[in-house]
This record gives C-alpha cells, structure tokens and sequence, in this order.
C-alpha cells in the first residue's frame, strides 16, 4: 500500500472511532426518563427522553411531549424520592407523586408556572444519566437543581 491509501484509510478509521459513541449515545439517549407523576396528561410510566434547548425543557414521550420554558421554572429537585414538600403540593395532579425510593434512580422534578397555575413534571431517571443534564440545566436556567443522594 501506498501512503495516499494508508492516510486515507487512517482518516476513514479516525472519523469512525469518533463519531461512533456520539452516535451510541443520541440512540441510547432515547428512552432514559421516565414520567411517573405530574399534572400533564401524558401516561403514566410513559419513557421518553429530555431535550435541553437553548429556551427551553421538552421532554417527548411516544407521539406527545411537554415543553418548559426556563423563564416559567420556579424550582427543580433531582433526589432519591420525591421530597415530601412536594408530594403535599396542592396541585392538579393527573398522576400523583409517590414516597417510592430508587437505589440508583432519582427524581427529576420541574415545577413551572404556566398562565396562573402551577404545574409539575416527575421523572424518574438513572442518576449516571442525569449527572450532565444537571450541569446543562443548571447553565442554561441559572437556577440550581437541589440535589440530595443519600
């Protein structure tokens, strides 16, 4: 071979290697969150995945999805359960928040302002997945998520 093909196949190879686990993570990505309570009338236990824009939360989940706005956020928890506080909130909940308890799950809730009700989304997440939302969140809201891992 001569060194024209070996670059060129070096070049090949080297593009390969690096978008091969940006392409496994956006396929892996797919289904990671979970709704399990909220007052959004998506399913229960529907498994979408979360979507950071530069405006906004969305989370999609089958054919239906919730879009929040960063400027309409007025708190956002990531614990091991759902802190009482909020399970106590008189909401519309078209599912209720539970005490249940992952091991190595979170709960990723938002509570947002839309029109002059309050409104929330519970997520439940594997908290590896959620470490670099977090960060993400964190940045592009400029509101921390209180975090708790007991």
């Amino acid at each position: 071979m001569d060194l024209f093909k070996i670059s060129k196949w070096a070049t090949f190879l080297a593009a390969v290697l690096l978008l091969m686990p940006q392409a496994w993570a956006s396929s892996s990505n797919q289904g990671l969150f979970k709704y399990v309570a909220g007052t959004e009338s998506l399913p229960k236990n529907c498994v979408g995945k979360l979507e950071v824009t530069e405006s906004q939360l969305v989370f999609q989940c089958a054919e239906e999805s919730v879009t929040v706005p960063y400027s309409d956020i007025t708190e956002m928890e990531f614990q091991p359960r759902v802190s009482k506080k909020i399970r106590k909130m008189k909401l519309a909940w078209t599912v209720k928040p539970t005490s249940a308890r992952g091991k190595h799950e979170g709960f990723f809730t938002v509570l947002y302002r839309a029109g002059d009700q309050t409104h929330a989304i519970i997520l439940r997440v594997q908290n590896d997945t959620m470490r670099p939302y977090m960060a993400e969140i964190d940045l592009r809201t400029g509101r921390p998520i209180e975090s708790r891992q007991e």
